[in-house]
């Protein structure tokens, strides 16, 4: 799968990213107690959730903001 308007992992701040699924996932009235930027590996962006990157979980969130607009 490609998304379109996708960002380097370098390119997306993690702590940015955290706090963007996190409203996303509220949204939807998900909540994930463990979510937090991962900060063993800075270089990474690593987000913990079950680790994946920052540029995985702004996709994450803004597939969940797009699927909340729809019918």
């Amino acid at each position: 799968m490609v998304a379109k308007n996708t960002k380097k992992t370098q390119d997306v701040d993690p702590f940015t990213a955290v706090e963007s699924l996190r409203a996303a996932l509220h949204e939807v009235g998900i909540v994930l107690p463990s979510l937090w930027v991962e900060q063993a590996s800075p270089n990474l962006g690593l987000v913990e959730l079950g680790r994946v990157r920052a540029d995985v979980a702004m996709r994450l969130a803004d597939a969940l903001r797009r699927g909340d607009q729809q019918p």
